[in-house]
């Protein structure tokens, strides 16, 4: 049992997050991720409309959501970084925003670094609206066939956190921790980014699919992700280390906290809102 232990703990200084490189060009597994992570959203959207007559939906029109959703997940994903987690730097260099360089080195490419779930989950909504509202498509039945499938495809970004050593957890001492290369100091960490894989993605996948066919109100399963989705996380982050920048941003709740809270707010006001909308309809009929 102490090899295995042994094995496990030293997993992340064995793993390379480059699959290989060209010059200064790197293509690293972060982004293989991401990849991953749509095709298998849309396999599952479209395994949902040959197997349920209750979406009428054209292929071409699932591809189509699933780019705005991508487009979403990008530009969301990096602006929420920006204005929820480092707002203070990126006043001072806005060009690091949307620019893979570092201009004050050459323009030494460097990558765009810096996501945030949250503010990548707003565009998705916002992008995926605009789409819906353009060809008039129903946002609330397009997020009930879509939601579904979104943790397990989730689940392969949190992977490739954890190729990349980011986003580790906070010192422990259960044999559980892992040595990552990029944490400060020698000491075990939860690999939260696991954790994540495996609660945000996979369980939530597992309780949200299993309910796709019994929730019928639409929308629900819009409001159901954003209190799922946020009640895990929140407790989750109690074993993620805080960034470094940030630390606790109200009492000792951090950045990602704070913004799950909201989310689970937003959640259990749309359930509500839904469900009144509901009967108002029913008792009209």
């Amino acid at each position: 049992m102490k090899d295995f232990w042994h094995w496990w703990q030293h997993i992340p200084q064995h793993l390379d997050p480059v699959i290989f490189g060209i010059g200064g060009f790197k293509l690293q597994y972060y982004g293989l991720m991401y990849v991953v992570a749509f095709v298998v959203t849309y396999l599952l959207v479209t395994y949902r409309l040959k197997h349920e007559e209750r979406f009428q939906l054209t292929p071409d029109q699932v591809q189509a959501l699933i780019t705005s959703m991508m487009l979403g997940v990008i530009v969301g994903g990096r602006l929420g970084y920006v204005l929820f987690y480092n707002l203070p730097y990126y006043l001072k260099h806005p060009l690091e925003i949307i620019l893979p360089f570092d201009p004050s080195n050459g323009f030494k490419f460097t990558g765009i670094t810096g996501m945030s779930f949250h503010g990548g989950l707003i565009c998705v909504i916002l992008f995926s609206w605009l789409y819906c509202r353009k060809y008039g498509l129903s946002l609330l039945e397009m997020a009930d066939l879509f939601i579904p499938a979104i943790p397990l495809g989730y689940t392969f970004g949190r992977i490739g956190n954890f190729i990349n050593g980011e986003l580790y957890g906070r010192v422990t001492s259960a044999p559980i921790g892992m040595l990552f290369p990029l944490a400060p100091g020698s000491q075990l960490r939860h690999p939260s980014q696991l954790y994540e894989a495996l609660f945000e993605g996979v369980f939530l996948f597992v309780v949200l699919w299993s309910l796709r066919q019994r929730v019928r109100m639409p929308g629900a399963m819009l409001a159901l992700y954003l209190m799922g989705y946020g009640t895990v996380r929140f407790f989750i982050e109690y074993f993620r280390q805080p960034d470094a920048h940030l630390g606790f941003v109200l009492s000792s709740f951090s950045m990602g906290q704070v913004l799950c809270l909201l989310m689970i707010g937003c959640g259990a006001s749309l359930l509500v809102y839904l469900h009144r909308r509901q009967r108002i309809v029913i008792n009209s009929c």
